[in-house]
Formats: C-alpha cells, sequence, structure tokens
C-alpha cells in the first residue's frame, strides 16, 4: 500500500513536471518568434549563411583537406557551426533563466531545475524543426545508408546531456555573479575557436592538441561528421567518447545546482 502511494504521488509529479516544461517551452517559442517570419527556421538559415561564408573565404585552401573537395568542406563547416549553435544558444538562454523567473519564484513554489531545461529543451525542439531535416538527408544521400541517418540520434542526445550540464551550472552560478555573461561570452568564444568548425582539425600543432582534448563539443562535432559524411558504419568509440563527456558535465552541472538551490530564493 505504502510503495502504490509512493509510486502515485511520484507519478503526479512527473505529470505535473512535464506539464510545467510543455508551458515554458511554448511560452519561450512563442515569446521568440512573435511576429517572426521564418520563425524556427532561423536556426536553420543562420548556420547557412555562415557556411557560405567559410566557403567562400576557405573553402578553396582547405578543400585539400577534404578528398580536395569544397562540397565536402562545406558539409563539415554546416555540421560543426550547428553543434555551435545550439550550444551557444541553449546554454545562453539556460544561463539567464533561472533570475530572470525570480519574481516568479518569489511568487509560486515551482521545481527551479524546470527553468534551465524548458531553455534547452525548446532549442531541441527549434533544432528538430531546422537543422536536423537537413542534416539527415545529407547523411542518406553521403553514406548512403539509412543506419547512419538514424545514428544521428547518439551524438545529438550527448549534445543535449552537455548543455543541459552546462546550463544547470552557468545558471546557478548566475545567481551569484551578475558578471557572468560577459565571461561566459568569452568561454563560448574559446570553446568555438578551440572547435574544428571551419578549419580542419589536421592543421592544429600537436602541442595544442592535448589542450583541445578539454573541449567536449570536439568528439560531438568528428561523430556527427563520421556518420553523416562517409560511407562506413557510425563510430561507436565516437559516440561512447560524446556520451561518456556529456554524462559528466550532466552529473556535474546537476550537483553543484541542487547543492546551491538552498541559497537560491535570499539572492533572486
Amino acid at each position: 500500500m505504502t510503495i502504490s502511494l509512493k509510486a502515485s504521488l511520484q507519478g503526479a509529479s512527473l505529470r505535473r513536471y512535464l506539464e510545467l516544461l510543455r508551458m515554458l517551452v511554448e511560452r519561450n517559442l512563442k515569446g521568440r518568434y512573435r511576429g517572426s517570419f521564418l520563425g524556427v527556421y532561423w536556426s536553420l538559415l543562420n548556420p547557412l549563411i555562415m557556411t557560405g561564408l567559410y566557403a567562400a573565404i576557405f573553402g578553396t585552401a582547405f578543400a585539400q583537406y577534404y578528398d580536395n573537395s569544397t562540397f565536402n568542406y562545406i558539409l563539415a563547416a554546416f555540421t560543426g557551426l550547428i553543434v555551435i549553435n545550439f550550444f551557444s544558444s541553449s546554454t545562453n538562454q539556460a544561463l539567464g533563466s533561472v533570475v530572470g523567473n525570480g519574481a516568479l519564484l518569489n511568487k509560486v513554489r515551482l521545481p527551479i531545475t524546470i527553468f534551465p531545461v524548458s531553455m534547452i529543451v525548446a532549442n531541441i525542439f527549434q533544432f528538430v524543426m531546422g537543422p536536423l531535416p537537413l542534416l539527415a538527408i545529407v547523411t542518406l544521400i553521403v553514406s548512403k545508408n539509412p543506419l547512419n541517418v538514424i545514428a544521428l540520434i547518439f551524438p545529438l542526445i550527448a549534445l543535449s546531456f552537455v548543455c543541459t550540464g552546462v546550463g544547470f551550472f552557468v545558471s546557478a552560478l548566475y545567481v551569484f555573479f551578475r558578471d557572468l555573461p560577459y565571461f561566459y561570452e568569452l568561454v563560448c568564444f574559446v570553446l568555438w575557436i578551440s572547435s574544428p568548425v571551419f578549419y580542419p582539425a589536421e592543421i592544429v600543432p600537436a602541442s595544442v592538441k592535448s589542450f583541445l582534448l578539454l573541449n567536449p563539443l570536439i568528439p560531438i562535432i568528428e561523430s556527427i561528421r563520421q556518420i553523416s559524411l562517409s560511407a562506413a558504419l557510425p563510430d561507436v568509440t565516437l559516440i561512447l567518447h560524446s556520451f561518456f563527456n556529456g554524462f559528466i558535465l550532466l552529473v556535474l552541472g546537476w550537483i553543484c545546482f541542487r547543492s546551491w538551490q538552498k541559497n537560491f530564493m535570499d539572492l533572486l
């Protein structure tokens, strides 16, 4: 009887959490794209424009690293850009989510974790509607293997784990340090420039490559490229590396958020 009652209460709490999450995601997307002509498809247009710019500037110089094909360089740049853009937009939005809803939290008792999570989920929806279909089509055309299209979900789940963990951490930290957005812009720039997005990894000096291992986005980018831009089967090692980084960051972010959460209300 006690076990049944406890399970029922947990089920009700989960349903309430999911309903709140749905409402917050809808509010976020409607507010973000109210009056917008393209809506969520801006998330596709941005990397397409940047890819065209990179191809015009670097395509000829770096084509030799992509089987002497500018088209392959374009595809590689596109896959890197959608990862970087997703990470940057989702974590930056998660950063201010707790502080931005401080007035609401002071009036209504809500699970605080739902605010950074809702920002990540809103960006996942945006990604699914925007870049993902094009990425899936490119993968099917290049790899000619439907299994590779399905395998794309694994590095993308790892990317979601990374963003959620970082989102927990920065949203909690922002409650205490209001200068964090300025510093975090620099962090995102460092992650972008240290990721082989518009340049091939082969040109990075060996003395620097060891430091790039600290960048959790690199194995995700490399895994997506290996799956989508080659005819080979998905590299399980790259996928596991991506998942390992994502799981570690998710756990660390969650621990930090929960341990600092008791001090939030005094500062909101």
